[in-house]
């Protein structure tokens, strides 16, 4: 766009922000401009003592979204946020005063796709599983299909999966349900969470450690879509979470349950580990299912196993 300023939003703006519902003294709205495919609209009017007037229409808010992306494309100095704001006039028939402020707010800016901040969470999560075993080198699994914003299905850019090696044991390991979020700003750690699993290393073949690490990626795929189960696991300590094809037969659910290990250094704090067992349909046999995440038939399944949770 050629030419276009905040007195032209301000045109544009004042003959319907000032169809105010009735009470309705003031109004403010904040918009941001896109950023990694995404933006915000939001805001209204308030009454005298600071309430929500409620509007049926959302005319307001889609004509700022509007001016929103004709400033942004007539801009000549970078912004990223504008606060939009409007006050009742003193007296009848008048316009009541509308300002625009625009601003360039770091903390909402997205990470774009080469942010080193997914390195770190990498190196965090090898540091400590290091403590724990020697990592092989690569991966047991791996799968690279990141959008434009370096997003995978775990929303970050690694989806993969570690095999580390113990005296007798060996365990296989999401990295990457950790890693912060690309393409927004938010300040969490994925969906602050890893996941494992635990083998007899005499009973795993190199086409065993194939079939089970995919497996993972897989359970980690529902993990990340629920965003939730960490918290549903921590609450309840163990949890069916899915079942199993015949492939694994007698097998045939998963449980997912809580474990004292914690991954420290992650770029916005430490997460939990939650170890994944699968287990036969005999040993939740007689047990209640109709609980919140069939859990106490869970935490039967986990005590025959002598694991604590």
């Amino acid at each position: 766009m050629a030419s276009y300023s905040i007195g032209d939003a301000i045109r544009e703006l004042s003959p319907v922000l000032g169809k105010a519902p009735a009470g309705a003294v003031s109004g403010e709205w904040t918009a941001t401009t896109m950023q990694a495919g995404h933006s915000s609209r939001t805001g209204g009017y308030v009454d005298a003592e600071g309430r929500h007037v409620r509007q049926d229409s959302t005319h307001p808010l889609d004509l700022v979204g509007d001016v929103v992306e004709k400033l942004d494309a007539a801009a000549s100095e970078r912004f990223n946020k504008v606060v939009i704001r409007w006050k009742k006039p003193s007296l009848p028939f008048m316009r009541g005063e509308i300002t625009i402020d625009t601003q360039y707010d770091q903390s909402i800016v997205p990470r774009g796709p080469d942010d080193p901040i997914y390195e770190a969470a990498a190196a965090a999560r090898r540091a400590f599983w290091r403590t724990r075993g020697s990592l092989r080198v690569g991966f047991a699994a791996e799968r690279e299909t990141a959008n434009i914003h370096n997003q995978t299905k775990w929303f970050g850019p690694h989806r993969r999966i570690l095999a580390v090696d113990a005296p007798g044991r060996l365990t296989l390991a999401t990295d990457g349900l950790s890693t912060p979020w690309a393409g927004i700003s938010e300040p969490e750690n994925g969906v602050e969470c890893e996941l494992f699993m635990e083998f007899d290393a005499a009973t795993l073949d190199a086409g065993g450690i194939g079939n089970w690490a995919n497996l993972l990626i897989n359970i980690a795929d529902l993990v990340a879509d629920g965003h939730r189960v960490a918290r549903d696991v921590e609450k309840h300590g163990a949890i069916l979470f899915c079942r199993l094809t015949e492939d694994y037969a007698p097998l045939t659910r998963i449980m997912l349950s809580r474990n004292e290990g914690r991954i420290e250094g992650l770029p916005f704090g430490p997460v939990p580990l939650i170890l994944v067992t699968a287990i036969a349909e005999a040993e939740i046999e007689g047990q209640d299912l109709g609980d919140d995440w069939g859990a106490t038939a869970a935490r039967h399944a986990l005590a025959k196993r002598g694991i604590r949770g």
